[in-house]
């Protein structure tokens, strides 16, 4: 039985998930998650059994020394809620863990029992996949639903992967299932260059969450972490004439492919989003940043990342879109 004693009642509540493993290439997606928390100060209240969903010789409990004692982290996925005022107020249901090990229907069960009692009007999947995208190039990120009247009214695609899921392509499902709207949000972060963090997949996520569910985000320091890990990249790339090579074609083929994409449309909320990021007189989120993903004019070069492996000639992506 669920009991959500001190959790008060919800406001438009919008669920949000993220796991760290397969679905999180480069810690894109439980960054993003985390990210929210922190901002706005989530308050944890309730954690799964790590006993039920994880095997701990896969994800092993980690032992840490709190004032003289030793105590023990398990492994396991926990559930915050972030309360957000102002003029549109939308609380939020964080989800944040590691994907099971085990029992995954009963892992989702249990999850949309929380937002069942919560009264969660939509869930939100974070994912990043590795992909064969310059990095050097906006990130893609894709929306995708499996409720076909929910992607027509939300611009999403209904999704028609066929193959190896993970717990976000499940989770989705589930929620399908039981008749709580759905949707998945996925990064694709470049295959070359695929060692965690990303910040610019990271701020790619948020944005799109941010147009999804109409709430203004506080972006912090991202957009410069994202500045910076791509000129860290653009300097190692270029120490490699390889993979200079490997990425300048990356870039012709996609400009190619994605012209169409720069419509009035999109230019138009890219314009939106600059406005609202310098508004000195914005409400909750109401950060001043360069509203984009961190595609140009980079600062400083990350510390401590390690030289990127030159990349083969990809045959397709090797993660779920």
């Amino acid at each position: 039985m669920i009991e959500l004693e001190g959790v008060p009642e919800l406001v438009d509540p919008v669920m949000v998930a993220a796991f760290e493993g397969w679905n999180d290439a480069g810690d894109a997606a439980s960054t993003a998650v985390e990210h929210l928390d922190k901002e706005w100060k989530g308050q944890v209240f309730a954690a799964l059994d790590a006993e039920d969903y994880y095997d701990f010789q896969v994800n092993r409990p980690t032992v840490f020394v709190d004032n003289g004692v030793r105590k023990i982290t398990w492994p396991t996925t926990r559930l915050s809620v972030i309360r957000i005022g102002g003029d549109k107020p939308r609380d939020l249901v964080l989800v944040r863990g590691i994907e099971p090990s085990m029992r995954w229907r009963s892992f989702c069960n249990e999850l949309l029992g929380f937002a069942h009692e919560l009264g969660v009007e939509l869930v939100v999947v974070l994912g990043a996949l590795l992909g064969d995208t310059p990095h050097t190039r906006p990130v893609p990120v894709s929306g995708v639903t499996s409720d076909a009247d929910l992607a027509a009214r939300m611009n999403l695609e209904e999704t028609k992967y066929e193959g190896p899921t993970g717990i976000v392509g499940i989770l989705q499902e589930a929620c399908t299932h039981a008749g709580v709207p759905a949707v998945s949000l996925w990064a694709a972060v470049p295959h070359y260059v695929s060692q965690p963090p990303n910040p610019k997949a990271t701020l790619a996520l948020l944005n799109r969450l941010e147009d999804l569910i109409d709430l203004r985000i506080p972006m912090g320091e991202l957009a410069e972490d994202a500045r910076a890990w791509q000129l860290g990249v653009d300097q190692l790339a270029a120490e490699d004439s390889e993979v200079a090579e490997y990425v300048q074609s990356l870039e012709e083929a996609r400009d190619t492919a994605e012209l169409p994409e720069a419509s009035g449309e999109a230019i138009a909320r890219e314009f939106e989003r600059y406005l609202q990021r310098h508004d000195p007189g914005a409400g909750p989120g109401g950060h001043a940043t360069d509203g984009g993903d961190g595609s140009s004019h980079l600062r400083d070069n990350p510390s401590g990342r390690t030289r990127p492996p030159k990349p083969p000639r990809p045959e397709g992506d090797d993660a779920e879109e």
